[in-house]
């Protein structure tokens, strides 16, 4: 006796481009989301300190990221929109905003590396601390949120790669109203009563001719 191996049926060719295509748009909607919050809270936060020397003492100096360097905070707002808009465009529009978002998450880690060593912010506060514009900040230390932001950027950067090796295969926000290019299927017009005159007046201030012979 013969036995006959059932084999299953290949998937089919379309299914997989559409589950990679769910998959990059589930994962670039979370890296993107989140690092533009992460790269947004680091800014808010403490990047470096140190001491001014003020009438003979060492007075206590502090600057967050948003005095380093605005740069993250901006691009993290970029990036956000760039990521919303990505499904509001198709084909050129979509390829140029999922450059920008990329370029939006680059931008930031660069601006936060650098940033990270930076003490220009705190030179310009003990200056003015310490009334002598050639006086710079001792003791100065960093702290690890300036690295904290370039996480951020780099999963902007993340969803930005996606979008552009996956983002052909991502929905638009018109394609709820579209089947396959086929046009879409117009209501027909309800039916006149001739006897009813509201009937034929709402007929004719939709423009249509009550009496169906041609148009009103």
């Amino acid at each position: 006796m013969e036995y006959v191996t059932a084999v299953p049926p290949p998937c089919s060719e379309a299914a997989v481009p559409a589950r990679s295509g769910r998959r990059s748009l589930a994962l670039a909607l979370m890296c993107g989301a989140l690092g533009a919050a992460v790269a947004l809270l680091a800014t808010r936060q403490r990047w470096s300190e140190g001491t001014a020397t003020v009438a003979g003492g060492a007075f206590p100096l502090t600057a967050k990221g948003s005095d380093v360097t605005g740069v993250p905070a901006a691009l993290a707002i970029v990036g956000l929109a760039a990521l919303v808009a990505v499904f509001a465009v198709r084909r050129a529009g979509r390829f140029a905003v999922s450059t920008l978002l990329a370029l939006s998450g680059a931008g930031i880690v660069a601006a936060a590396l650098f940033g990270a060593s930076d003490s220009s912010a705190l030179d310009d506060k003990a200056a003015k601390a310490s009334g002598d514009t050639s006086a710079t900040v001792a003791s100065l230390t960093h702290t690890a949120w300036p690295y904290a932001a370039a996480v951020g950027g780099a999963l902007i950067l993340l969803a930005g790669l996606l979008a552009l090796r996956y983002g052909r295969l991502w929905p638009a926000m018109s394609g709820r109203y579209e089947r396959d290019g086929a046009p879409r299927l117009r209501r027909k017009a309800p039916v006149v009563d001739p006897d009813r005159p509201e009937d034929m007046w709402k007929a004719l201030d939709r423009g249509e001719d009550p009496t169906g012979t041609g148009p009103a």
